[in-house]
This record gives structure tokens, C-alpha cells and sequence, in this order.
């Protein structure tokens, strides 16, 4: 902890980002899923850790792995890590999501199967109460050696 610190605290996420062709699939899919059931923008990631609170400079040290944060910000997990990629955003219902789902796959049929190497993990500021996700803040990105 950095005692000189004075900055507020916030919540941050971690994300894992998609190598760029892949995250160009993504954006034309989650495009064509906003047109069709509306929700914010926000860029193709598969969160490794989610919506914790802290100074930034705290929050920039921990741009690692899912345990290392989790344990580091003493965040205990709802449910087991499942990495994945979130398309939409939204109050949708049971019926909504199911077509939603068929919808991704007409707009790109090998997207359930798609396999892609992260290269990047970046830190975002994620202010969960912020639904149009105007607020939320790229902080910092590390990549990943090869």
C-alpha cells in the first residue's frame, strides 16, 4: 500500500483482452446484439477479476492473475472462476438471453468455439452503479510476456 496515496477509493476490474482481430468479431457481434435488445458499449473482455474497491495505486499492483487478486483484495468469489466473454449488458429475462444467445451465433456461427491466446491484462475503473458504463476508465495495461 502506497501511503502517499490520497486518491479515492474506487472499484476496479481486471480484464483479460482478446487479441485484436478477435476482438473485432466480438464488437460486430455485440453491435448487432445492442441493435437488436439495446444496452451500453463497452469493450470484448473476459473479466478475471470483477469489481473490487481500492486506491488506484493499490489497484495497479494487481494487475495479475484471478487468485493473486482475489486473495490480495480479500474478494471471495460468489460462485467458481468461469472465464468468459460478456457480449451484452441488460435486464434481459430467461426467454431474452436464449435469444440473444442464437442471435450471436446467426451473427457469427464459430463464435461458441473460438479459441484465442490473451496476450493483454488491463485494469479498468468499473463503476458497477454506472449502468451506461459512460464512467468507466481504462487505467492501465500489461502485456503479457510470450
Amino acid at each position: 500500500m502506497d501511503p502517499t496515496d490520497q486518491s479515492p477509493e474506487e472499484v476496479y476490474s481486471v480484464w483479460a483482452l482478446p487479441p485484436e482481430p478477435v476482438r473485432d468479431r466480438f464488437r460486430r457481434i455485440m453491435e448487432g446484439l445492442r441493435a437488436a435488445y439495446g444496452g451500453p458499449a463497452f469493450e470484448p473482455h473476459v473479466t478475471v477479476v470483477g469489481d473490487f474497491r481500492g486506491r488506484r495505486s493499490e489497484a495497479v499492483k494487481v494487475v495479475g492473475a484471478s487468485d493473486h487478486c482475489c486473495a490480495n483484495f480479500g474478494y471471495n468469489r460468489k460462485t467458481p472462476y468461469m472465464p468468459h466473454v460478456s457480449l451484452l449488458y441488460g435486464d434481459l429475462t430467461d426467454e431474452e438471453k436464449e435469444e440473444a444467445r442464437k442471435k450471436a451465433e446467426e451473427l457469427d456461427k464459430d463464435i461458441y468455439v473460438l479459441e484465442f491466446e490473451i496476450s493483454e491484462l488491463a485494469l479498468y475503473r468499473t463503476d458497477t452503479t454506472d449502468k451506461t458504463l459512460e464512467s468507466w476508465e481504462l487505467v492501465e495495461v500489461c502485456h503479457l510476456g510470450s
